[in-house]
């Protein structure tokens, strides 16, 4: 008796001979198309073009950072100079350059567990629970991703003086506790 339970075949008696018949690798009905063919030369062309896009603004912000005003005023710089270090250090000394990066570590850890947990309950009541006006407040949640996060900065600036919260982390932490698009799906 064997321990291997047999599997009983659900597409057909002739399903097994057939693609036998197509051979190894095949999956669709004509092989050589859909994932069996790998990516061609243009594929990986726009894949590199892709990739020094992307790098591109990196390398820019070095070779500004390794020269000093002078050469970057006579022209564009082609090759990195030899300041980089002393200019990384007019930065750490001119501005207080841990703070803002403990400030910016705290506002983006507090934001995302807020929004992980508030959009975890709220994608729960919107595909789970069946309550009353549940469709419309999904449309309406959905219609707010319309709205340009720009037109909204004043009467955020109004509201956050108003609270007295201006310059403190509370104004940058608040407004982004709940967004609608990590609601929505």
């Amino acid at each position: 008796m064997s321990s291997i339970p047999m599997i009983e075949q659900t597409a057909g008696k002739g399903a097994a001979r057939a693609a036998a018949r197509r051979g190894p690798g095949a999956r669709g009905p004509r092989s050589g198309q859909g994932s069996a063919r790998r990516p061609g030369f243009l594929t990986y062309g726009f894949l590199g073009a892709v990739l020094l896009a992307s790098l591109f603004p990196l390398y820019w912000s070095f070779l500004v950072g390794s020269h000093d005003n002078t050469v970057l005023s006579r022209g564009i710089p082609l090759l990195p100079g030899g300041n980089f270090l002393a200019n990384a250090a007019k930065v750490f000394d001119s501005i207080p350059f841990w703070k803002a990066m403990g400030n910016s570590l705290i506002v983006s850890c507090v934001t995302a567990a807020s929004v992980v947990a508030f959009s975890t309950l709220a994608g729960f009541a919107f595909a789970k629970l069946r309550f009353r006006g549940s469709k419309g407040l999904l449309v309406f949640v959905i219609a707010t991703m319309a709205v340009p996060t720009q037109l909204g900065v004043v009467p955020l600036f109004i509201v956050m003086s108003k609270l007295g919260w201006t310059g403190s982390l509370w104004a940058v932490i608040v407004p982004g506790i709940v967004t609608p698009s990590a609601c929505s799906g």
